[in-house]
């Protein structure tokens, strides 16, 4: 299974394109991030074009699809399968495997594994809107 263009377009409109390379917010240095959230071999003064981002985030979803078939144990819908793409794309894999969400959807507990988004949104230990307002979209596209 991969990510549809609607899981797509959710990804793009999260992360927001940016063709010329910044810092990471919180420390004004590495990583470094291009495109759509896209941070391997990225240096800083590094400009793409939007085909190249376009190039960047399917490359970056490759291993989550392996992941996805690797882990999961339960059969998804698209909508789950997309938002597990997103999420994933946004709290790296390690944090993945390691969820209660992943231990709660192996279980077929599918309202517990949406609930388990809720609790991805913090940064740095603080609440973050714009965390809550994604992981909450996650949610909904989870359950449609």
């Amino acid at each position: 299974m991969e990510i549809s263009e609607n899981g797509i377009n959710a990804i793009k409109n999260y992360e927001g394109l940016r063709l010329k390379a910044y810092p990471d917010p919180a420390t004004g240095a590495e990583p470094w991030t291009i495109g759509y959230g896209h941070t391997k071999g990225v240096v800083s003064g590094q400009v793409i074009t939007q085909q190249q981002a376009n190039a960047f985030l399917h490359e970056d979803l490759a291993p989550i699809y392996a992941v996805l078939q690797q882990y999961v144990t339960v059969s998804l819908t698209q909508g789950q399968f997309d938002a597990l793409c997103s999420f994933i794309f946004n709290v790296g894999i390690g944090n993945f495997l390691h969820s209660t969400l992943l231990k709660k959807l192996n279980k077929d507990d599918i309202q517990g594994a949406a609930q388990e988004f809720l609790k991805w949104d913090r940064a740095a230990g603080k609440e973050m809107p714009a965390l809550r307002a994604r992981r909450k979209s996650e949610q909904r596209m989870f359950l449609a």
